[in-house]
C-alpha cells in the first residue's frame, strides 16, 4: 500500500494513482507526473508509482493536467503495462549494487 505522506528523500507528496476504464474506449488516469511519448499506437506515462505504457489503437488524450497529476485518454485500449518504480525494481545487480 503506497504512502502518501511526504517523502523524506525528495520532499515531495506522492499522489494517489488510480485508472479507472470504461468499456476498453475511455480511460482516466491519476498519480501521472509526466508524459513521454504518445501516438495513435502506444502513450508512455510517468506515475508516481513507476511507468504505464498504454498501447491501442486510435489513442488520443483528451484531458492532461499534470499540475493535478490527471490524464484522459479515448481510443481502442489493448495493454496496460508497469515498470517498476526505481526504488522496485530486483534482479541480481540491484542487489549487488544496494
Amino acid at each position: 500500500m503506497p504512502d502518501y505522506r511526504e517523502l523524506e528523500s525528495g520532499k515531495s507528496r506522492v499522489r494517489p494513482h488510480v485508472v479507472h476504464i470504461d468499456n476498453r474506449s475511455l480511460m482516466s488516469i491519476t498519480g501521472v507526473n509526466e508524459v513521454e511519448s504518445f501516438h495513435e499506437q502506444e502513450i508512455v506515462l510517468q506515475t508516481d508509482l513507476g511507468g504505464l505504457r498504454i498501447e491501442g489503437e486510435g489513442l488520443h488524450l483528451t484531458k492532461l493536467n499534470l499540475d493535478d497529476g490527471q490524464v484522459m485518454l479515448e481510443g481502442e485500449i489493448y495493454l496496460l503495462e508497469y515498470e517498476p518504480a526505481a526504488n522496485e525494481r530486483s534482479g541480481l545487480f540491484s542487489r549487488i549494487f544496494k
